[in-house]
């Protein structure tokens, strides 16, 4: 392992007992050499005994709260961890700026332990100083999408009440007006020309609203401590909204030892993935991450946890361009790829056609949406074995991945999100909440250390989506020799005439085809059949596949009722919410409007 764990907290944890036996419906554990989950083991893993985690599994060593994970990085002193174009930050000057900064909120601005601290901003190397001088106030972070609007904001602000909002100059007019009318402190990263107030921003610095310039704060003091607060493993660590993808987002609230677990899942992977090539886990240079998912959402805490459990570096871009990843490649000698399935398919579309070798990259790491088969296929037949592919599967509600496929099992089996971690339980339902067999297709419902306790002022929404400790995904599954596939959400899964039909299988099928960019397939309404299938496909630039040879292209390799009916051919991206997830929301209406016009359906 890179460094040592963290002496363990003063405060109790969970009264741990051992592991009892898997329950018959929960996958096999991953086929992993005892060193790493033995007992004794650095993933040895216990059954809590009471308190909110009873009966689940969770860590039986490592850290407890995200401080205590926090706290271990200042060891990592000189070694760079966020390189950005702005400016870079290392790991002390880092542990110096999030300390100097939750200081300030606790003993400045008298913010106390259970309130909360909105994070509001795009991927600046601040945002990661203001989520973690949160976590060593001991305050409940709660990342917003950058991308919101103004209404979108105001709903979750409402909704999480916040006592601060750090913001970038290019959120806060967007929350500033419910931040003066609410009385909280807003502390602005990057201000920019907003440092010379006009109209409301004028007005507002003139009734005494709180807003503060993180650029006029004194320079941190590198010895000076974080402040002095109790932060217990049951406290609140963050809310999470979800993506919102079928309406509005609710709050996910993880406690500290939800996240702490989540940050020691990435961990695991990494060991297991080392192992399996025959290397021993911790060696060799430290890695260097190209991390494109954004900050708020969880897909980014994955990566952001394994980096620095590791002491390596995080190497930032403004917004997605495949030509300048490539660039960033080069200039700092990357190793590990983390991104939406999308972005890495350009990746290496980009690095074909300008004849780039990527002769430093390591690995390969998909999340965020589901990854079509042809991802890896094109990496090896490209690559070979020297670039590690690697995708797994994550929720909000599981604060980030709790699955993951790599190596050479990946390759094997292209369709699987991988195994579980040691902490997590798996567990295929059927409608009634009964059991599962082993290669029958239910829901996947998920059980463990890394789950949150429920959504945020939300007890109906809690009790819909949990039961005795386990987590309906609302994802279709199958488990095959201890292997997870997701084969579609519930909501998305087409009804054809009696038949199922999944979405996720079809769009893999035309991801395959040369001239396919981009697909996303689902079901549009038909008077005898219930529903038949629709895709809406973008061509690559100067592809000329018709919508026929489409069809006939997915015939080949699924069954007749399995081929679209309808296929679309749009010359626009297809909408995606900030992690790569198909809007299909926003596709249904245009879709079932065209078709009508043609007098489809």
């Amino acid at each position: 392992m890179p460094h040592t764990d963290p002496t363990p907290s003063t405060s109790t944890p969970p009264a741990p007992t051992p592991p009892t036996s898997t329950p018959p419906t929960s996958a096999p554990p991953a086929p992993v050499p005892s060193v790493l989950t033995g007992p004794g083991g650095p993933f040895a893993v216990v059954r809590a005994e009471d308190g909110p985690e009873a009966g689940q599994l969770v860590y039986a060593d490592g850290p407890r709260t995200l401080r205590e994970f926090v706290e271990t990085t200042w060891a990592f002193g000189d070694q760079p961890f966020l390189i950005a174009e702005e400016r870079s930050y290392t790991y002390g000057e880092f542990f110096a700026a999030a300390s100097a900064l939750a200081c300030r909120l606790s003993e400045v601005h008298g913010l106390r332990p259970g309130d909360r601290a909105v994070i509001a901003m795009r991927n600046h190397p601040e945002w990661q100083i203001a989520f973690w001088a949160a976590q060593l106030a001991g305050l409940v972070a709660v990342p917003l999408n950058a991308w919101w609007t103004e209404d979108e904001f105001t709903y979750a602000l409402d909704d999480s009440g916040p006592r601060v909002l750090l913001v970038d100059g290019e959120r806060l007019p967007r929350v500033v007006g419910w931040a003066w009318s609410a009385g909280a402190r807003v502390v602005v990263f990057h201000g920019g020309d907003l440092r010379q107030p006009s109209g409301a921003e004028a007005d507002g610095r003139e009734s005494g609203a709180g807003v503060e310039w993180y650029e006029d704060l004194p320079e941190p003091d590198p010895y000076a401590a974080p402040p002095e607060v109790e932060i217990r493993p049951e406290d609140d660590a963050t809310i999470i909204y979800t993506s919102g993808t079928t309406g509005r987002p609710k709050g996910a609230v993880a406690t500290q030892l939800a996240q702490a677990g989540a940050a020691r899942n990435p961990r695991f992977h990494a060991a297991a993935s080392a192992l399996a090539r025959g290397v021993i886990p911790g060696q060799g240079p430290a890695p260097v991450t190209l991390l494109t998912f954004p900050f708020f959402h969880v897909a980014a805490f994955t990566g952001l946890y394994a980096a620095m459990s590791a002491g390596g570096a995080l190497v930032l871009m403004r917004k997605w361009d495949a030509d300048e990843a490539l660039r960033l490649i080069r200039e700092h000698r990357v190793t590990h790829y983390a991104g939406v399935p999308a972005t890495a398919l350009q990746l290496l579309t980009a690095a074909a056609g300008a004849g780039d070798g990527l002769e430093s990259l390591q690995m390969l790491n998909t999340g965020g949406a589901a990854a079509p088969a042809v991802l890896v296929g094109r990496l090896t037949a490209r690559f070979g074995e020297r670039i590690e592919p690697r995708n797994g599967y994550g929720l909000t509600e599981t604060s980030g991945g709790v699955l993951a496929n790599f190596g050479a099992e990946y390759r094997t089996h292209p369709g699987s999100v991988g195994r579980p971690t040691p902490s997590t339980e798996v567990r295929i339902s059927g409608p009634a909440g009964e059991a599962l067999p082993e290669g029958e297709v239910g829901e996947l419902w998920l059980r463990g250390q890394a789950l949150v306790r429920g959504y945020w002022r939300d007890e109906e929404a809690t009790a819909q989506a949990f039961s005795g400790g386990w987590f309906r995904t609302g994802d279709l599954a199958v488990v095959r020799d201890g292997r997870v596939s997701v084969v579609d959400r519930i909501k998305d899964m087409v009804i054809r005439g009696g038949e199922n039909v999944y979405c996720v299988e079809v769009e893999s099928v035309l991801h395959d085809h040369p001239d396919v960019e981009d697909a996303a397939v689902l079901g549009v309404a038909h008077p005898v059949l219930g529903e038949e299938v629709a895709a809406v496909v973008r061509l690559r630039p100067g592809a000329g596949a018709t919508a026929e040879e489409l069809r006939q292209h997915v015939g080949r390799s699924l069954a007749a009722f399995k081929v679209p009916a309808h296929v679309l051919l749009s010359d626009r991206p297809l909408p995606r919410n900030a992690t790569g997830k198909i809007l299909k929301r926003e596709l249904r209406g245009p879709v079932e409007r065209e078709l009508g016009a043609a007098g489809g359906g």
